[in-house]
Parts: C-alpha cells; sequence; structure tokens
C-alpha cells in the first residue's frame, strides 16, 4: 500500500501511518528500531532496497531523507516537504516512509524525522554516500545510538579513514570495516589451530579500498608485528599470509567468491568466503546496537603507523638500507670530508 503526500508535514505523515495499517489489518507496531537512511536521489533506490531486505531479520520503521537540489533563488526560498508512506508488502516487514526535502527545509531535517521515530525504540542513521566528517555532531546523528557509514563510497577512502578516526566517537561504524568480519573470524581461527608465535604479515587487496586498510590496522594492533599492505587487481581482499614460527599462514580469495586456506603441515582447505551484498552488511550491523570497541582500537592505530612498521620488512626497503649502509662504511673509511650528509639517509632509512 503507498501513499503520497505533496507538500505535508509530520503530524499528517504519521495520521497517514496509523490509517494505513489500519487499511491493511495490521493496527499493532511490531518494529524493532527506526533506521534513517540519508542519502541522494541516485542511490535511494539501491540503499532502501538493502534496507527492506534487511528488515526481514530487524523489523523497522526506515526514514529515507533525500534532499533535493534547489536550482533557483526562489525555489531555495520556498520550504516544501513530499512523503511517500509505504506499508505492506511495499515496504516487507515494517514501515517505510520516503521523505523528500526542498528549499529552507533540507537544513532543519532533524526538525522532520523527530516526530516519526518509534518511541521508546533505538534509532540508527546510515549514511550510504555523502557521510558527515564527524557523524555523531550532525543534526540527524545525534539522535541515533549508532551511527553507519562507507568509506568505500568516499571520493577519497584512505583519507576518509583518517578522518574517521579523528572524529570517533562510541557508536560510529563503518560498512568497510564490516566486509572484513569472515576475514577476521577466519584468521582469528586459523590461529587457534597451530602453537606459534606471528613475526610479521602481508595483507594485498586492490587499491583504494579501506577494508583492506582496516584488516592491516586490526592485524598490527592485534597481533603487535609489522603489517604489509601490497596491491592487486582485486577484487576486495585477495590474500592475507603470516609468518609464523611454525610455518607460514595464507589465506587466498582470488575470485571474491572461493577462498583457500593453506597452513603448514596441514592440507589446503577451500572456505566460502564471497563478497556480501549491502543487505548483508546492514543486517550485520542491526544485530548488535552497543559501542563496536574493536572497530575504534583498529582505526585509531593510525596508517601513518601502519606505513611506519610496514617499512620495516618490506624488502625494496631493506635492500636500500643495505646500499646507504654500505656507503656510509666507505665514506667513514675515507677521508672526512662531509660525515654528517651520507649519514643522514642511513638514518632516514632505519626509521
Amino acid at each position: 500500500m503507498k501513499t503520497d503526500l505533496t507538500d505535508t508535514t509530520s503530524s499528517k505523515i504519521n495520521k497517514a501511518l496509523v490509517l494505513g495499517r489500519r487499511a491493511i489489518g495490521t493496527p499493532a507496531v511490531g518494529m524493532v528500531l527506526t533506521l534513517v537512511i540519508v542519502t541522494d536521489e541516485e542511490n535511494a533506490y539501491d540503499a532502501l532496497k538493502a534496507a527492506n531486505e534487511a528488515s526481514r531479520e530487524h523489523p523497522s520503521r526506515t526514514l529515507v531523507v533525500i534532499k533535493r537540489v534547489s536550482r533557483s533563488p526562489r525555489d531555495r526560498a520556498k520550504a516544501r516537504l513530499d512523503a511517500e508512506v509505504r506499508l505492506g508488502a511495499d515496504a516487507s516487514t515494517g514501515e517505510t516512509v520516503v521523505l523528500r526535502l526542498y528549499g529552507e527545509v533540507v537544513d532543519h531535517a532533524q526538525s522532520v524525522v523527530l516526530p516519526l521515530l518509534l518511541p521508546d525504540a533505538p534509532v540508527v542513521v546510515w549514511w550510504p554516500v555523502n557521510a558527515p566528517s564527524d557523524p555523531a555532531n550532525d543534526p540527524l546523528g545525534a539522535l541515533a545510538q549508532r551511527r553507519v557509514t562507507d568509506t568505500y563510497s568516499a571520493e577519497q577512502p584512505i583519507q576518509e579513514l583518517t578522518a574517521r578516526a579523528d572524529a570517533y566517537t562510541p557508536g560510529d561504524t563503518d560498512l568497510s570495516w564490516t566486509r572484513i568480519t569472515p576475514w577476521r573470524s577466519m584468521l582469528a581461527a586459523a590461529l587457534d589451530q597451530v602453537v606459534c608465535e606471528v613475526t610479521s604479515a602481508k595483507v594485498e587487496g586492490e587499491e583504494f579500498n579501506p577494508s583492506v586498510e582496516l584488516l592491516a590496522m586490526w592485524l598490527a594492533d592485534r597481533l603487535k608485528v609489522p603489517v604489509r599492505r601490497s596491491k592487486s587487481a582485486g577484487p576486495g581482499l585477495t590474500s592475507v599470509r603470516m609468518e609464523t614460527s611454525s610455518g607460514p599462514i595464507v589465506l587466498d580469495r582470488p575470485d571474491g567468491s572461493l577462498a583457500t586456506l593453506s597452513i603448514q603441515g596441514q592440507p589446503d582447505r577451500g572456505v566460502a568466503l564471497k563478497r556480501r551484498d549491502t543487505a548483508e552488511l546492514i543486517a550485520e550491523e542491526l544485530r548488535r546496537l552497543d559501542p563496536d570497541d574493536t572497530y575504534a582500537t583498529a582505526l585509531r592505530f593510525g596508517l601513518e603507523r601502519l606505513d611506519e612498521e610496514a617499512a620495516t620488512t618490506a624488502p625494496e626497503t631493506v635492500v636500500e638500507t643495505v646500499v646507504e649502509a654500505e656507503v656510509e662504511t666507505v665514506v667513514e673509511t675515507a677521508p672526512a670530508a662531509k660525515p654528517a650528509a651520507k649519514k643522514a639517509p642511513a638514518r632516514k632509512a632505519a626509521k
């Protein structure tokens, strides 16, 4: 059942929800949370489709906030709210309200959303694209217990991770982190099977994929070892190799679907490790509404610190250090001319 409301208000939308439930014979409200999706017109369909699929596991009231661009001063001065109320089969197992904001009301979206929130129920805000730099201080983000972003959709995903770390507030999370949950589980299970000490690790994946950096920072933080990050053609994460005292442990997924786990002294085994769609990622995030401390720790580890520690194990860096050390030795045996100028590169490479 769909109801279109033009130039409406929040109170009229609430009334339409009540009348719609009565019309389809479900007057009781059985939803467990409110999911607010803040997106644009281009990405609204895909985001709403993912939310409807996730609502089969988490019945919710879904509010889609679409801020329309006003192209003239006259349109920007005129505030208008259009809504589309969906119930029954059109909204999966919950309720859906698509809100289109025009003019000055775009800057006051929280005043439109607040009266539509389910009473005494958690609120989750999700930005599929164009997430604010500080989600917790965003007017809509301030209404939520959990704030979901996706750095993979950002124009500069890797730089966005640094901004997320600087502005992190308990309750923040990212779908780039959710994507590596199966990888983290499999790697932890692999380490439980052998008694060994991990000495270094390498994470391989496509360029500009923040999930690769997050997995590398998680490994470096948990194992306290240097971790290298190398590029591949993808798709997504392709391989993790951990060097241990008992031999290498390799988890390789070249095709984005089936992975191979190799442990020294054991036969290789196939592992189902397919790339999950957005609906599965959102459903996973809605299972827990408490702060994700593991994500916070990995995020705050820092890309710069990861690069610094990874440099100590990179083969090309080691070769460069050896060459420069030889140059330094030659300079020290030769007549003293400019010793400081020759020693500086060697100290710099050793950092």
